[in-house]
């Protein structure tokens, strides 16, 4: 599956589609989430959050 095709299905509300995407991005959404050494739950999910509305909003 490559990348347009999820972005596509997963603005089309494919959940699948979201799931991969969110679990492609995990390690970066999880390194920027430390602080201080410890993850910042609150943090990952408004960066969870954002990615969301990236694919939400990205034009192909």
């Amino acid at each position: 599956m490559n990348f347009r095709f999820l972005i596509e299905s997963a603005q089309a509300g494919n959940l699948q589609s979201i799931q991969a995407i969110l679990e492609m991005y995990k390690p970066l959404l999880t390194k920027e989430s430390l602080l201080n050494g410890n993850l910042d739950e609150d943090l990952y999910q408004e960066l969870c959050l954002t990615l969301l509305d990236c694919i939400r909003l990205f034009c192909i």
